[in-house]
């Protein structure tokens, strides 16, 4: 029981940086090396699934390209808005909304992973210390209670 508790912090663990590391990584790649324009958005899905916008400066001007998520999210747009985004030179599929890079959202799928983690952990480590002393004061599940 205590090993799967332990498991499952892991897991909420590795679920944390699954969603912690692209994100961080696109920012910083973009504080970096990325290129600000401004873009036009020519296209939005009503789930948000995707924003595609198309460059309207710098050296990939009419460039079309779709917006990365950060998180899960995707920043509230419309047809024909205009917006400064951040894009990598080298590979102008990785764009972001230039806010986004300067001052990234909350990461909650992130930090709500980080919250499990640490409570499966709690009650793994809660779990481990009460068997233990259960152990040194010799009772166990076939042991008659006490007489007084």
């Amino acid at each position: 029981m205590i090993w799967g508790v332990f498991g499952g912090s892991l897991l909420c663990l590795g679920l944390a940086l699954f969603f912690w590391l692209p994100s961080q990584s696109l920012v910083h790649d973009l504080r970096a090396d990325g290129v600000t324009v401004v873009a036009t958005v020519t296209g939005v899905d009503n789930k948000p699934r995707y924003v595609r916008v198309r460059l309207l400066q710098g050296a990939r001007s009419g460039t079309e390209t779709e917006l990365w998520d950060y998180a899960g999210m995707l920043p509230d747009a419309h047809s024909g808005d205009s917006m400064m985004v951040t894009y990598d030179p080298k590979d102008p599929s990785r764009a972001l909304l230039h806010s986004w890079v300067v001052d990234p959202p909350t990461n909650l799928p992130a930090f709500g992973a980080s919250a499990l983690a640490a409570l499966f952990l709690a009650g793994a480590l809660i779990g481990a210390v009460r068997r233990r002393r259960l152990l040194r004061a010799g009772v166990t599940r076939s042991s008659p209670p006490a007489q007084a």
